[in-house]
């Protein structure tokens, strides 16, 4: 492989800038392509939306963030890593999607009346620690919830894909009103799909009440999908005896990984990988994080040297010392590619090891939910799957089970 329109320079600033504003092709050549503002850092850098041969798939979570939903909040946490298996199992072209997932929050009083209580949590970002990091920062507080205008601020504050033959996304989620705030909900829907971008509409409560409150029009007005959910329904995660070997594998995944950037870079990547594998793990979706780590969907170019590797072995071979983790530095450039290869291999073989139990587990598991007697409502996960792997089909993407 080798770079084209790329200098040496420009290999050393694609892998530290901001993980999520790194752009990398997948294609016969690799291409890092690098935009700079005037007077930004090279950690503020913004980069062209994903060009090559892996489709793109942009997804925006806006989630009422007002008093009465901690229910929602606690849903979206806990069911994360299910809700990723749907895009882990899509492909286009035989190849899995590049993901990005962005969360917006909004009704919530905490935030300025000024700006419609809307805040974005997260960027539009490739990195779902970031996300999941995201989530559990959430707190309720308030509100109004204006939907037709965290909608348009999406639209207008996110870093959407321009590539054709994708899928974008908004899953809108609340229980007041949907016509409530002065920018008219019917604007945004329809401007949503002229972008592109379909809007899924989930009413936290009575599907009727949903109706009646104009969340089915939203949806149908930017050709998405409404649903209506019990919040306040407890999400129920199943122990299953392949758990334990999940988790060892996990534990020894992390072990593979480079970080790469600044030492303070380097050590946020590290502590927050650990620190979202303990947050399933309290939620009880540890092994449902874990299947998602054995993916091609779980990736760190720019991030991790090990992944960055896969894509592009040009572009770890010219790096800044400084910023190499401490395992490397004392080595020397042959002796490093090499260590990035063993880790490689090793990170290969426990993906396979995780794979192979995820699906022992994921049997068991479907075994387990059939023998339950009681009917449960659905949550926002539920919702959110089913909505996902229809319209993936609808964009032509083929999924497996």
């Amino acid at each position: 492989m080798r770079f084209t329109n790329s200098v040496a320079s420009c290999l050393i600033a694609a892998l530290w800038v901001t993980p999520s504003l790194i752009t990398v092709t997948q294609a016969d050549e690799i291409t890092i392509k690098i935009e700079t503002k005037e007077s930004t850092s090279p950690d503020e850098a913004k980069s062209s939306p994903f060009s090559g041969q892996r489709a793109t798939v942009d997804v925006a979570i806006l989630l009422d963030t007002s008093s009465s939903m901690d229910g929602l909040i606690n849903q979206a946490r806990s069911q994360l890593w299910n809700i990723v298996q749907e895009f882990m199992k899509a492909k286009k072209a035989g190849k899995t999607p590049l993901l990005r997932v962005a969360v917006m929050e909004y009704g919530n009083s905490g935030l300025p009346a000024t700006e419609d209580y809307i805040r974005q949590v997260v960027p539009m970002t490739d990195d779902l620690d970031k996300v999941s990091e995201g989530l559990f920062a959430l707190s309720t507080n308030g509100g109004d919830e204006y939907c037709g205008s965290v909608i348009k601020e999406s639209l207008k504050r996110l870093d959407w894909s321009t590539e054709p033959g994708g899928y974008k996304a908004i899953f809108i989620a609340g229980n007041e009103p949907f016509d409530q705030g002065s920018v008219d909900y019917k604007a945004a829907c329809k401007n949503a799909i002229q972008q592109g971008v379909v809007v899924n509409t989930i009413h936290c409560g009575n599907r009727n009440a949903g109706v009646r409150g104009h969340w089915k029009e939203g949806a149908d007005l930017a050709e998405g999908k409404f649903m209506n959910i019990d919040q306040d329904e407890r999400v129920v995660h199943i122990k299953a005896p392949q758990d334990k070997i999940i988790i060892e594998l996990n534990a020894q995944l992390n072990k593979t990984y480079l970080w790469y950037g600044k030492a303070e870079k380097r050590q946020a990547y590290q502590m927050n990988q650990a620190r979202q594998d303990s947050n399933a793990g309290g939620s009880g979706g540890l092994s449902s994080r874990a299947k998602i780590k054995s993916s091609s969907i779980y990736r760190n170019v720019g991030r991790d040297l090990v992944d960055t590797f896969e894509e592009s072995q040009d572009a770890v071979k010219d790096l800044d010392e400084s910023k190499l983790p401490e395992s490397l530095k004392s080595l020397s450039p042959e002796q490093r590619v090499a260590e990035i290869q063993r880790l490689s291999k090793l990170r290969t073989e426990i993906k396979s090891k995780l794979a192979e139990a995820s699906k022992q587990r994921d049997a068991f598991v479907q075994a387990e939910q059939k023998k339950l007697a009681e009917s449960s409502g659905e949550t926002f996960g539920d919702a959110f799957s089913a909505a996902v792997s229809e319209q993936l089909q609808q964009a032509g993407f083929q999924q497996s089970q």
